[in-house]
């Protein structure tokens, strides 16, 4: 694939809006390209943004030559122009850049808006990008006297929807936006007292706000909500709760908002609120307990509910750019149960992985607290990318799940790619070898033995030109070889929607009503893989509590006999099991054989007993892992810790510059956080933080040992050290101001949460740490990775080590991968 990069050179016109605030419009630039490759792994090259850390980024000039492409041939840059919609459209926006550059005659502040776009240095920091253009990502920068510079990195799909930007001076400093509203409706005969809306405040002022609250008024119910602190130039989607209960009438009714700091008025706003129906399709919103946002799921309600009898559960997951409550719509009442739509976060979110698999793992949990449904009867369905989440999240928790029903959809990131790419299936060193295993979680090929316990039907267009029939032909192809209960159908002449029977297809639902989830204690036959026992361990009676080499596939083969009271069986790189005895009465001895080693008995002490067998020359009794152990609950990898309303630390006792980097680098996080995840997070500085007060959350930590002080507070057992000019990682010790590291580690003052370290050695070091494909749904970071600077330009050989702790959280126990 050709990378290109893109240099635009500013034209302004300017008008003038009711408001007052004039806008910047971008209409000539330069081109030039092949400078980086940004993607689904831990592993990125960026030559411009190198040459950026370091100085070296000379403002280009049209005609000018910036480098040699792979045959030798010069690369220059090359004036471009708008076309008249205002967008720069070409193969040269392919993984290229935009230069922008406006010449200000004071020091001011302004709104950036840039659409199409990965992300955007300004004046050398990093600010997030609007991927999809969606138009609300705009972003409070301090311009200076003279000439200012933007660099816009942009994806390999730049040529099609083009590249636009803007400058944008407000009337207000600080002020809300209703543009990326997150909004439930009002239900007769649900609770609609609280009712939660998240929207934007934007603070264009270079001090932090602190003391906010929002007022919410509806139908005369006022209510008042703290808001959490904006930091300077940023901005933040916050929740108000709005009190509904007199929004009884179908229709929309006016909420009047109000933002309030120190008792003064700073803003005002009206948004609506939509009552519909209880027998049509809503929404519904939540606090997310991932990050404390607001988030939603959308619902189709049961048709004739019958008094005293649980409604079987259809769980609906969407496609790429639908929202949660259009892919509800689709669907038909039905009379025996009721539908739930989660959004991954957003219309594209995380492709039904890392986050977005949590947001659908939370949204089942609260559609069963709401609808109590009939465990028995709990069904797993979606179209595109949601057909991939179905194969995903059918293969990762196939105990949840009576039947799933993929329509439309690609089995595996590693086959189909969206504006990330593709998860690579090749590594070529063992460095990249062990980087790309930290993905083995997305590989659903490898986890297709699990399909064995649901019921599968597969739906595809026979014509779909955009997730091509042969994938659904791979899967049949695959589930053939061992699956005795799935069902086919290609659907004639049907593209990729062909209606909404694409999704609402009558055979589907005919399909499901004969299928229902065993209990636990009459599953006799278990066959289970997993990659991480902390993204999914278990399966009925049996959990893989700990893995013999980290992020390898684990799998159980068990069989469990009641009638002789034994469970045998097989398992591969499997260190710990759990086994639950409740198919036992008490009092009975239980024989276990294992992997062909030697019988064990247990005496089975009480009812919904559960025990523990560890693996060495043969399985033993053990104790349940303590949480200073991987065990299911933290297990790592380096996403682990963005949960858990994950709190961004951020350096303050480093050189100005490198504190400096610290903020804007969290300052980015948390940009891209709420531009993918629909997300919302706490920035606060080291001195502000303290670790009693952030009980049992996330940590995401900025800056070194020597410049952040929350670091000893939260890693001072931690064997990996990054200090100014080395790190030091056990006995291995890696020198240089230009490396960088990303791990994770357990917080010691809790069960659950854990940290991650966002470092460097210098501001090189630190700088290079900049790239955030983390967020990228399906990339694998490891537990540690330390690289240098040459890894921008050289790839994984500028990768020194890395791999997984072990089960104690040890380098000694773990397995690395050192770079010589």
């Amino acid at each position: 694939m050709k990378n290109f990069v893109l240099t635009i050179l500013m034209a302004c016109v300017v008008h003038y809006f009711a408001v007052g605030q004039s806008t910047y419009i971008f209409s000539e630039g330069l081109a030039a390209g092949s400078f980086h490759q940004y993607g689904r792994e831990a592993i990125y090259k960026d030559e411009l943004a190198l040459m950026l850390y370091k100085g070296k980024m000379v403002s280009p000039q049209a005609g000018a030559v910036i480098k040699k492409d792979p045959k030798g041939n010069d690369i220059r840059w090359n004036a471009v122009k708008a076309d008249t919609s205002g967008r720069f459209r070409g193969d040269a926006f392919s993984n290229g850049y935009i230069y922008i550059t406006y010449d200000c005659k004071k020091e001011r502040t302004a709104l950036l808006n840039v659409t199409g776009n990965d992300m955007v240095f300004v004046n050398g920091t990093p600010r997030g990008g609007d991927i999809y253009r969606y138009g609300w990502m705009n972003l409070p920068v301090r311009l200076k006297k003279g000439k200012n510079e933007f660099y816009i990195r942009v994806a390999r799909f730049g040529r099609f929807g083009g590249i636009a930007a803007k400058l944008v001076f407000p009337e207000k400093p600080v002020y809300l936006s209703t543009d990326d509203l997150t909004a439930p409706n009002a239900v007769p005969g649900l609770r609609n007292d609280s009712l939660w809306l998240g929207l934007v405040v934007v603070n264009t002022s270079t001090k932090p706000l602190t003391g906010l609250s929002l007022k919410s008024v509806i139908n005369g119910n006022s209510v008042s909500t703290a808001v959490p602190s904006i930091p300077a130039l940023s901005t933040r989607k916050v929740g108000v709760l709005v009190n509904g209960e007199k929004a009884v009438t179908p229709g929309k009714s006016t909420v009047s908002l109000v933002l309030i700091q120190n008792n003064k008025n700073v803003d005002t706003k009206s948004v609506e609120l939509e009552t519909v129906g209880a027998d049509k399709q809503y929404s519904r919103t939540f606090v997310s307990e991932i990050d404390g946002s607001i988030q939603y799921y959308a619902v189709s309600p049961q048709l004739n509910p019958q008094p005293g009898v649980a409604p079987a559960l259809f769980f609906s997951v969407h496609g790429a750019e639908v929202q949660a409550i259009s892919q509800a719509r689709a669907y038909k009442p039905k009379d025996w149960g009721v539908l739930v739509a989660p959004t991954n976060r957003r219309p594209r979110g995380f492709n039904w992985e890392d986050w977005g698999r949590l947001d659908a793992l939370e949204v089942l949990d609260i559609a069963k607290k709401e609808f109590n449904p009939d465990p028995r009867r709990i069904y797993l369905t979606g179209h595109s990318m949601g057909g991939h989440g179905t194969w995903f999240l059918g293969a990762t928790y196939p105990d949840k799940w009576a039947a799933i029903a993929p329509s439309a959809g690609y089995p595996t990131l590693s086959s189909y790619g969206s504006h990330d790419g593709m998860i690579p299936n090749g590594a070529g060193s063992p460095i990249e070898t062990i980087l790309l295993r930290a993905s083995n979680p997305s590989n659903v090929i490898a986890l297709s033995q699990n399909y064995k316990a649901v019921g599968v039907y597969i739906a595809h267009g026979d014509a779909d030109k955009t997730v091509s029939v042969e994938y659904a032909r791979q899967m049949k192809k695959l589930l053939s070889g061992f699956h005795t209960d799935f069902s086919y159908y290609e659907y004639p002449g049907g593209g990729h929607w062909y209606g909404d029977i694409s999704v609402d297809w009558p055979p589907i639902f005919n399909f499901f009503s004969w299928h229902s989830i065993a209990k636990d204690t009459a599953t006799a036959h278990i066959d289970f893989t997993t990659a991480n026992p902390g993204v999914s361990g278990k399966m009925r009676w049996a959990t893989i509590q700990q893995q013999l080499v980290p992020l390898k596939y684990s799998r159980m083969i068990l069989d469990l006999d009641k009638s002789k009271n034994i469970i045998s069986g097989n398992t591969e790189n499997v260190a710990l099991l759990s086994l639950n005895l409740n198919a036992f009465p008490k009092g009975a001895a239980v024989k276990i054989v294992l992997d062909s080693l030697s019988e064990m008995e247990y005496s089975v002490k009480d009812t919904n007993e559960t025990i523990f067998l560890a693996k060495t020359d043969r399985w033993a009794l053990a104790s349940e892992p303590v949480a200073t152990q991987k065990n299911p609950n933290r297990s790592g990898t380096l996403k682990e810790p963005f949960r858990n309303r994950m709190v961004l630390v951020y350096a303050t006792q480093g050189t100005q510059e490198e504190n400096i980097w610290a903020f804007e680098k969290a300052r980015y996080d948390a940009e891209t956080w709420y531009y993918r995840g629909n997300g919302s997070v706490d920035i606060v500085s080291d001195k502000d933080f303290d670790p009693a007060s952030f009980k049992d959350r996330g940590i995401v930590l900025y800056g070194n040992a020597s410049g952040n002080t929350a670091w000893n507070k939260l890693l001072a057992k931690c064997p990996v050290k990054v200090l100014k000019g080395k790190i030091v990682a056990g006995q291995n010790e890696f020198s240089g101001d230009d490396l960088a590291a990303y791990f994770v580690w357990p917080r010691d003052d809790s069960k659950t949460a854990s940290v991650a370290v966002i470092s460097g050695t210098g501001m090189l070091g630190m700088q290079i740490a900049n790239a955030n494909q983390y967020f990228s749904g399906g990339s694998g970071f490891p537990d540690l990775m330390i690289f240098s600077a040459d890894m921008l330009q050289e790839g994984f050989k500028g990768v020194k080590m890395a791999g997984f702790f072990g089960n104690d959280w040890s380098l000694e126990k773990g397995e690395f991968v050192i770079n010589k």
